[in-house]
């Protein structure tokens, strides 16, 4: 475990991305053909800004993306980048609305991860809250046929959030990247095709 650790915190140093993470986003792009020239991403979540970097690189001068996080992400993002510091799920920010004015994307995804306590069942209740919250998001901005990449730790409730997923996109992709750390409980749920919330 610790060489395959050891090998993409290191690959991230030479490549100048700030976190390994952003070979998670690049294994999911390559499978599922996410990102590419001219779309609109938003990415929750974005801090320390390894994502951001990657997709402004897949989408070029003519696309953009909105990168939002409560933390600075401490790199220097190109033009195609805006980057937007506070809370995503307040809708009086400057954040929800810089979200609106953007709107609609090609891609909203979330990294996204809660403050752990070392409780399992209360990490995993926090971080499917989170998916759940990003989710919402991702309903509300995302343009008709555009896609959703969303993190979750383990649990029960995956289930749940899957099931609300298939509601709105063609297709829903459970992934484990292979640069995860073997002991990551973390996985990514990936939506493709946005159809709109099921008529009940």
């Amino acid at each position: 475990m610790k060489k395959i650790q050891d090998h993409y915190f290191n690959r991230a140093k030479r490549d100048n991305y700030p976190a390994r993470s952003v070979y998670k986003l690049k294994e999911m792009d390559k499978k599922f053909k996410l990102l590419g020239p001219g779309r609109k991403v938003l990415d929750l979540g974005a801090a320390p800004g390894s994502w951001s970097l990657f997709a402004a690189h897949k989408v070029g001068d003519r696309g953009l993306v909105l990168a939002v996080d409560l933390n600075e992400p401490g790199v220097s993002f190109p033009e195609q980048v805006s980057f937007v510091q506070g809370d995503i799920f307040e809708d009086s920010s400057e954040v929800a609305r810089r979200i609106r004015e953007n709107a609609p994307y090609d891609l909203v995804m979330s990294d996204m991860a809660p403050k752990t306590t070392g409780v399992k069942f209360t990490d995993q209740a926090r971080s499917f809250s989170l998916a759940m919250q990003a989710l919402e998001v991702a309903g509300s901005r995302l343009r008709p046929g555009g896609g959703f990449v969303v993190k979750i730790l383990e649990g029960p409730d995956i289930r749940e959030l899957q099931d609300n997923m298939r509601t709105m996109f063609k297709r829903v992709k459970h992934f484990k990247p292979k640069s995860s750390r073997a002991e990551s409980k973390e996985i990514f749920l990936v939506g493709l095709d946005l159809t709109g919330p099921k008529q009940s």
